[in-house]
């Protein structure tokens, strides 16, 4: 069976790539405009519009609305959110705890209003299970299982290997951990759903427009620009492109395989009947999901990075990258030893040089954006976007602060990347760092993370 590679991704196999929208048809006004139209912009264009009606709301998109990491992701809503350990060491513990607060109460936010606007997106929470396989990630996951019960999760559950195996049968499973504060998605469904719904409420989304430029007021496009007294950056992974942001954010691939559906009798071997989303703890970090039609999804790094900040076109994945997604698929669960892959794709994620997602309004400039996630901004996005709502409504002066405005990631600067050739220089060197050690590991019997892998969270400014 042939297995088909790029197409932008699995999810868009069976409803095809959409038509893209009307494209900018000239200069316009608006009282906000949203640069990207992936899961930020829409969130934000959707929670802005609900709260002030009369708002013009412009949304501007490259390519169509999920052409991104929105439309390309491994389907986690977890409460997972790049920077909390650095913004604790920043701000103090607390402002970290009600940061992670507000992400576990984002998941449920997601799912409200997924119900609430009819968006049938596959959702099943059935939270998150991260295992361990040696006795270096054993240790790693056990920390970690107190680090987030410490954060106050105090639902989490940790498992020994008999009780990871009874969720999902990972072959060498010693240990794991779960919390309820997760679910399986399919990120097309949701991104389409809400483009739609955004519209619905009278936002005006023009696709297949280019933005090349954001400046005070204005967003500028090759069909004219937006101007706007608020103009929000919603570009994540694409950030890059845009001038004078080459070195902002990071774009970071990661690549995924799914399956064709599983047979019962492979199912009765592996059980995943929660559908829990599913990680592990090596550095050089896999996740997955079991698929509303029984396939399996799983996803990790395989090239990390392209020169220059470049992005794909069409998410095309390289061979080995395939294979190396195979063999960890089959290593969790050899009873998919004979099974096809069906489609492969990557994508790529904003990553800061501190790897701190961040949220930000400029009162002089009316500029703002929201990214950096870090390869979690399924469920961030929404929090950022609510945030963001806060924060124009704030100096507008319809509203006061809130509880979202006073989150420790709102107005958090970040130096930038370095140039060109360090940065590739850097990440691929990095990457290479994680996977030596994830085998080093995987081969010994020692309880102690890879010094290595040490060496490079520090290096990186990961941990």
């Amino acid at each position: 069976m042939t297995t088909v590679n790029g197409g932008i991704s699995f999810w868009y196999a069976k409803s095809g790539l959409p038509v893209p929208r009307e494209p900018l048809p000239g200069d316009t006004t608006a009282d906000v405009c949203i640069v990207g139209g992936g899961y930020t912009g829409l969130w934000t264009a959707y929670y802005l519009k609900k709260a002030v009606p009369f708002l013009r709301i412009v949304v501007l998109e490259q390519r169509f609305c999920g052409y991104g990491a929105s439309g390309r992701n491994g389907g986690w809503l977890y409460n997972g959110i790049a920077g909390r350990d650095r913004y604790a060491a920043l701000h103090g513990r607390e402002a970290a705890v009600a940061l992670q607060r507000a992400m576990n109460g984002t998941v449920d936010e997601v799912i409200r209003v997924a119900a609430e606007e009819g968006i049938d997106a596959d959702i099943h929470k059935g939270g998150v299970l991260e295992v361990a396989h040696s006795p270096a990630q054993l240790a790693r996951l056990r920390a970690f299982h107190e680090t987030e019960v410490a954060f106050g999760e105090k639902d989490r559950l940790l498992l020994g290997a008999a009780e990871s195996a009874a969720r999902i049968r990972v072959a060498g499973t010693a240990g794991g951990t779960w919390t309820p504060h997760g679910a399986r998605i399919h990120p097309v469904k949701l991104v389409q759903g809400l483009a739609r719904t955004v519209e619905a409420l009278g936002v005006v989304v023009h696709e297949s427009t280019p933005v090349t430029e954001i400046r005070p007021k204005h967003a500028v496009t090759p069909f004219g620009s937006v101007r706007a007294p608020y103009v929000l950056r919603c570009t994540e992974g694409f950030t890059a492109s845009l001038k004078g942001q080459k070195r902002s954010w990071l774009p970071m691939n990661s690549s995924m395989v799914v399956t064709e559906p599983l047979p019962r009798e492979v199912w009765d071997t592996i059980g995943w009947e929660g559908r829990e989303a599913l990680g592990d703890m090596a550095h050089a970090y896999m996740y997955a999901q079991r698929t509303a039609d029984d396939r399996i999804a799983i996803g990790g790094r395989g090239v990390p990075y392209r020169f220059g900040s470049r992005t794909d076109n069409d998410g095309r994945t390289q061979a080995a990258t395939v294979e190396a997604l195979r063999e960890i698929l089959v290593r969790f669960f050899p009873a998919t030893g004979r099974v096809a892959i069906d489609h492969a794709w990557s994508g790529v994620l904003g990553v800061p040089r501190d790897w701190c997602a961040t949220v930000e309004l400029d009162r002089s400039t009316g500029l703002g954006w929201a990214g950096g996630y870090v390869g979690s901004g399924v469920a961030t996005a929404n929090l950022a976007a609510r945030t963001l709502r806060d924060l124009v409504q704030m100096d507008s002066g319809q509203a006061h602060g809130t509880e979202l405005t006073a989150l420790p990631w709102v107005h958090h600067r970040v130096r930038r990347w370095e140039p060109e050739p360090f940065r590739w220089i850097g990440v691929h060197g990095l990457y290479a760092a994680y996977r030596g050690a994830d085998r080093r590991e995987q081969a010994g019997r020692s309880v102690e993370t890879d010094r290595v892998a040490r060496i490079a969270d520090r290096i990186s400014g990961r941990h």
